[in-house]
């Protein structure tokens, strides 16, 4: 139902506005694990997209999320225009 699809979506979307870099690490590390699960309960190969949402400003968030993407081993970086 369109319910279910606002609750997983919802579910799948970080907001990193106003965190601190430490903040930002230990929100994708507690985000993680329900992400793995929910796409663990889809269809092979098992993916779904998240959408992590840095802001703008001097970019020290998004250059957080993208240093934890690369060193997560279940993530991977969507490409450009794909989400």
């Amino acid at each position: 139902t369109k319910s279910q699809r606002n609750n997983l979506y919802n579910a799948l979307t970080l907001d990193l506005h106003g965190y601190t870099t430490e903040e930002a690490l230990t929100k994708l590390d507690e985000s993680l694990p329900a992400w793995v699960d929910t796409a663990m309960q889809g269809s092979y190969p098992f993916v779904i997209p998240a959408k992590i949402v840095c802001g703008c400003g001097k970019q020290m968030i998004s250059e957080t999320v993208e240093k934890w993407i690369q060193k997560n081993a279940q993530v991977a970086n969507s490409p450009k225009g794909t989400f």
